[in-house]
């Protein structure tokens, strides 16, 4: 048996119209188009918002004894090679 609820909605003037417009032409219940409509939206899936990087840059200094213009001493000092 199948069960439905009354309810009442207030929904704009020109939106009211073109689904009663769009049941006219299909020869439809105004209900049936409300209800696909209304399950249509329910079963759909929400986009996934993007990751968005949010970059902080602060100001530091090179320890002591690490030079930025030497490429093979910072590699030694990165491998713990000092």
């Amino acid at each position: 048996m199948f069960v439905c609820m009354r309810t009442t909605v207030d929904i704009a003037d020109e939106l009211f119209r073109q689904a009663k417009k769009r049941a006219a032409e299909e020869g439809i219940p105004l209900r049936r188009v409300v209800e696909e409509a209304l399950r249509r939206h329910l079963t759909s899936r929400p986009r996934a918002a993007g990751y968005r990087l949010r970059w902080r840059s602060t100001k530091g200094e090179a320890l002591p004894g690490v030079h930025l213009d030497d490429r093979g001493a910072l590699y030694d000092i990165m491998d713990g090679i000092s």
